[in-house]
């Protein structure tokens, strides 16, 4: 075959839109990106999207941001980064099986946690109460935040210039009066419509990813053990399978063997519960999706009870375990004495941050230098905020 005859198997524009089905996102139909730009040659936008993530600072930094274990506890145990890792594996695998957006559903699971603050949910926690008085903070938002106005990358724009459809599957949720501010962003949280069946299952491919993730971590740090867990049905019906299927297997290798076949479980109930109601929409387009009164990406009841009860058994037995709530405390301290001393003497902040603050200054007064500090703070990752505070309150640290 000669050169100019070889056939093309690579990316087509809408080509591989024709295997999507009728309710999935297509980006024939994405309603653009904040500013203008040349199509891409051999990928699609939402491909763009995930790679312009993949590549950011921010998405770097997740690696040594806590999930549940501050970075210096351990080497094995889950991060930000490889969480958000194993979202898009799950979603990007369901995606496939319903006829979705793969490439999009990918971008949102890469992207959701990439506003987190240092030290997990009780960094977050901390920083909104810093912040309190000046419109608050939520890690959704400091997301969207960081990948609309924080990355400096290109030249022609500032942050990472995403598609609408990328940006608002980021958002899970938002108040009125925050939506109201986000312009057509803000637009379906006013109207009480659905985001893209896409942006629906990265929220569900996060919550099956964390929860039996942590149930790996708390079991590995021993903070939690086989026989509290044995009262949490969906753990108690795979490790009696396991254990009746390989009666001698190392207890480490049991938890890896039970927790795949959690996940595994999971998932399969969520295709098939969402497959029945997809059957209700028909072949009906992405504004039917988005019509509706409720998701349509979820669990069956039984299997909704059976997560809820195994999120409560986490939230009580390891969340709340006295040594993860020393380090949620000592957390807590570290992000609000940061803040503190970065709001009262803004010569404190590095240069580069200095400028930042000073932009925002000039735009919000006060609440303009303390969301520059929240951004300062939000963008550490577990250990530099431990070696700032060193540098900043240690009399021994000189720099």
């Amino acid at each position: 075959m000669t050169a100019d005859k070889q056939p093309d198997y690579g990316y087509v524009a809408g080509r591989d839109e024709c295997r999507l089905a009728p309710y999935a996102a297509r980006e024939g139909a994405s309603r653009g990106r904040r500013f203008k730009e040349p199509q891409p040659n051999y990928r699609g936008e939402f491909q763009r999207d995930r790679d312009r993530i993949v590549h950011s600072a921010a998405f770097r930094r997740l690696e040594y941001k806590t999930q549940v274990f501050v970075n210096h506890e351990g080497d094995m145990f889950r991060t930000r980064l490889t969480h958000s890792i194993e979202v898009a594996q799950i979603g990007r695998a369901v995606a496939r099986v319903l006829g979705l957006n793969e490439d999009l559903t990918e971008a949102i699971a890469l992207a959701h946690d990439l506003g987190h603050t240092p030290f997990g949910h009780a960094g977050q926690d901390a920083l909104n109460a810093c912040m309190k008085d000046y419109g608050g903070f939520e890690h959704n938002l400091q997301s969207l935040r960081v990948v609309d106005k924080l990355e400096e990358r290109y030249a022609e724009f500032t942050g990472l210039n995403l598609t609408f459809e990328s940006r608002e599957g980021i958002l899970k949720h938002c108040s009125t009066k925050r939506a109201k501010a986000l312009g057509e962003l803000g637009e379906r949280f006013l109207a009480k419509r659905q985001p893209t069946l896409e942006a629906q299952l990265a929220n569900v491919a996060d919550e099956i990813a964390y929860n039996n993730h942590d149930v790996d971590d708390g079991l590995r740090s021993g903070l939690i053990g086989i026989e509290g867990l044995y009262e949490v049905p969906v753990f108690h019906e795979q490790y009696e399978r396991v254990r009746a299927s390989y009666p001698g297997l190392s207890q480490r290798r049991t938890t890896h063997e039970v927790v795949r076949r959690m996940i595994n479980r999971q998932v399969t109930d969520l295709i098939e519960a969402t497959r029945e109601r997809l059957v209700v929409v028909g072949s009906a387009d992405g504004e039917a999706v988005k019509r509706a009164a409720e998701p349509l990406v979820g669990f069956s009841e039984e299997m909704a009870a059976q997560n809820h009860a195994l999120k409560h058994f986490l939230r009580h037995n390891l969340y709340q375990h006295y040594r993860v709530r020393r380090m949620s405390a000592k957390a807590g301290r570290i992000i609000k004495a940061l803040f503190d001393v970065f709001v009262n003497d803004r010569r404190m902040l590095p240069p580069e941050a200095q400028e930042k603050l000073h932009a925002l200054e000039r735009k919000g007064d006060a609440a303009g230098r303390a969301r520059a500090v929240s951004d300062y703070i939000a963008g550490m990752t577990d250990r530099y905020a431990i070696k700032e505070f060193e540098r900043v309150f240690s009399p021994t640290h000189l720099t």
